[in-house]
């Protein structure tokens, strides 16, 4: 059965967070001692989990836009390269975000997502796992519908919480590779071809 840890709650008489809340698929919770193996061991467990493949290849599919948190014009960052696929190989207007940057990809970059001219479908997040639950934040604040955190970061309560305020929330996925695998830019076992576009684009 899958769960999910809550915040600790705090022991009135001792001042100390002792017990974990254990919530259930079911929608159920229950308090465990944090201290005990189990609480520990539910923990360490990614038990979050996103959209399947075919939810996946809708939201793709439905969005039109998508703007690109943590953007970078340094060609050996990972979202560079993300966002240099998107460019040539989809149709999606796209917004860089970086408070660092002035133009990147000869595009304008944008200090905020509230500083941007629309709201994006997409929200694409190239930050450490830490910074998640404050650009989840943001997201909901600019009223944009999917926060896509890229392959490699991961922060469980803050999924939970995204979707909790609304949001579709895909986490620990490449939109790069994603939209590739859909649309022929990947082997059928998952691999990079090499190219930097795919075969045909979205639509």
């Amino acid at each position: 059965m899958s769960t999910a840890l809550d915040t600790p709650s705090t022991d009135a008489s001792t001042g100390d967070a002792s017990t974990e809340t254990v919530r259930l698929v079911n929608g159920l919770s229950c308090d465990l001692p944090a201290s005990s193996p189990l609480a520990k061991l539910l923990k360490s467990q990614r038990t979050w989990v996103g959209p399947d493949a075919k939810q996946r290849l809708a939201i793709l599919r439905a969005a039109k836009s998508v703007a690109i948190v943590g953007a970078s014009p340094k060609p050996q960052r990972s979202s560079y390269f993300v966002g240099t696929y998107l460019q040539q190989s989809s149709a999606y207007r796209l917004y860089f975000v970086n408070p660092m940057e002035k133009e990147i990809l000869g595009q304008p970059a944008y200090a905020s997502l509230k500083d941007l001219p629309g709201v994006p479908d997409i929200v694409v997040v190239f930050r450490r796992g830490s910074d998640i639950p404050s650009v989840i934040d943001d997201v909901v604040a600019v009223g944009a519908k999917t926060i896509w955190v890229q392959l490699g970061i991961w922060n469980q309560e803050a999924a939970y919480s995204g979707e909790e305020q609304g949001l579709t929330v895909v986490m620990d996925r490449c939109i790069k590779v994603e939209h590739a695998r859909f649309h022929g830019g990947l082997h059928l076992l998952g691999f990079d071809t090499g190219q930097i576009t795919a075969r045909k684009t979205l639509r």
